[in-house]
């Protein structure tokens, strides 16, 4: 070989080499709804069978101290989008169907960071961040949206299932609306009231038109499985990112028959099994078009799991503790959706990109919130000072690192907050924890070692009272500060 054929080779693998570095992964966001901590086979469970998240944890990274930034779901999915705990934005409680869009068009968002990093980008699934001004009018063109903050296609459940409307969103309108027949929403209809049915099924807040466009609830994990593989097989051929967003645990449950009885939990195992199909497509999908390799995907769930009855629809199964069968749906840990405790934000995450991501556990500690940071870190992109406030670059942990964060806020009924494996729950939203008068916490105090008290059965803030006190500084500087990312 010629010495000059020699350097041209060489400098040929370099660029190569340096293009394999530079190239911008795909990204898939799997968000699961309400599936807790110990719902699949991966983290426990023996009475459900997952067995595409099963080998997709064995194929890629399984986190055991990962969170949802809160333990409801509006709060969660507006701290993913924009780096920001939801705690310090008013109005982003769990939101009725009439609720106009609570994140600011113009502020940085996940997707509009990508879009900025030359990615397109969809969202499919259960939006729940509002659309629209209040109270949102479907019969006409729906804005401000999903398109108004970033992305480039949406189709969306609007809230939630067991809330109105219960129609599809494609972009800026309904889909299949008949004008003759407009959609008018009365959200002074509560819970369980004779007027609020729609298929059937009780929901929360009247709804009376759109009869053409009503979704199927048994339909619901397929349409949002092919609209996804639609997105994917649209934009095989440049960098994408979609955020799939199911609701298959979600109250009301009403899994496809071809899920029914599949479990020995009932309606709401059978719902989870409904869930891992729907990965699997996705992941078939990736495989089809010779994408895998190149695509980051995570799967996670908005918060803890919750033992409910199927919410006010009682003709689809009960999700009764006899139905369940002794599941235990947040494993070993404390506490459910909505609670302060770690059932109430610890959830599965599993990360998977072939050659990039080592395969085995990590105990690093990190949340979703976090995701917009890690994935400008991915894709090179420098976030402005003012943007994703309390969003940590965990990009090292993800590829691998065992560090994570150092501390965490989880949003339950309190702020609690994380530092290392210790748990502080402050007595009181808001209060300050003060020493007792014998040296002791203030009455009310929480202290958890995590590590060796992962159920949170033993509560140790009287030993250590200096702990609590300067735990509590720092849950109240993060609160006033309205950051915590350095």
């Amino acid at each position: 070989m010629s010495i000059k054929l020699g350097v041209a080779l060489l400098a040929a693998g370099w660029l190569a080499g340096a293009r394999a570095e530079t190239a911008k992964p795909n990204i898939i966001f799997i968000l699961a709804d309400d599936i807790g901590y110990g719902d699949l086979g991966c983290y426990g469970a023996t009475k459900i069978k997952t067995p595409v998240l099963d080998r997709f944890a064995k194929e890629g990274r399984r986190f055991t101290d990962a969170h949802s930034p809160a333990a409801v779901c509006t709060p969660t999915r507006y701290a993913f989008m924009t780096g920001e705990y939801a705690f310090r934005q008013q109005g982003t409680g769990i939101l009725p169907g009439i609720a106009g869009l609570i994140v600011a068009p113009g502020r940085m968002t996940v997707p509009g960071m990508l879009k900025l990093a030359g990615y397109t980008t969809g969202v499919v699934g259960k939006w729940h961040l509002g659309l629209g001004t209040t109270p949102t009018d479907y019969n006409t063109e729906i804005k401000p949206g999903p398109l108004e903050i970033g992305f480039d296609y949406a189709w969306l459940l609007p809230a939630t299932g067991d809330r109105t409307p219960c129609v599809w969103v494609e972009n800026h309108r309904v889909v299949g609306l008949d004008p003759k027949d407009p959609i008018k929403l009365d959200y002074s209809v509560g819970r369980g009231s004779p007027r609020s049915f729609v298929n059937g099924i009780p929901r929360i807040g009247e709804q009376v038109g759109g009869k053409a466009a009503l979704w199927k609830d048994d339909e619901i994990c397929d349409v949002l499985s092919g609209k996804a593989i639609a997105f994917i097989e649209q934009n095989k051929d440049k960098p994408f990112f979609l955020y799939l967003a199911t609701h298959d645990i979600h109250v009301p449950r009403v899994p496809n028959a071809r899920f029914k009885g599949t479990s020995q939990c009932g309606v709401r195992g059978d719902a989870v099994q409904s869930f891992d199909w729907t990965v699997g497509q996705v992941l078939a999908a990736l495989e089809r078009l010779k994408l895998a390799e190149n695509t980051l995907v995570i799967v996670t769930s908005d918060n803890g799991g919750v033992l409910d009855n199927n919410g006010p629809d009682k003709e689809h199964g009960v999700g009764s503790p006899e139905a369940n069968n002794g599941h235990a749906f947040n494993g070993p840990l404390r506490g459910t959706k909505g609670s302060a405790y770690e059932g109430g934000t610890r959830v599965p995450f599993i990360a998977r990109w072939p050659g990039h991501i080592p395969t085995g556990d990590s105990a690093a500690l990190l949340c979703h919130a976090d995701m917009l940071a890690s994935f400008a870190a991915l894709t090179g992109q420098k976030l402005p000072e003012t943007a994703a406030p309390d969003s940590f670059n965990v990009l090292p942990a993800l590829l691998g690192d065992k560090t994570g964060r150092e501390v965490l806020v989880e949003q339950g009924g309190v702020l609690a907050l994380r530092k290392g494996t210790w748990k502080l729950i402050p007595p009181a939203q808001g209060g300050k924890v003060k020493r007792g008068k014998k040296g002791g916490a203030a009455p009310g105090a929480q202290l958890y070692d995590l590590a060796t008290d992962l159920g949170e059965t033993r509560n140790v803030a009287d030993q250590h009272p200096d702990l609590v006190e300067s735990m509590t500084a720092q849950l109240d500087k993060i609160r006033d500060a309205g950051r915590s990312r350095p």
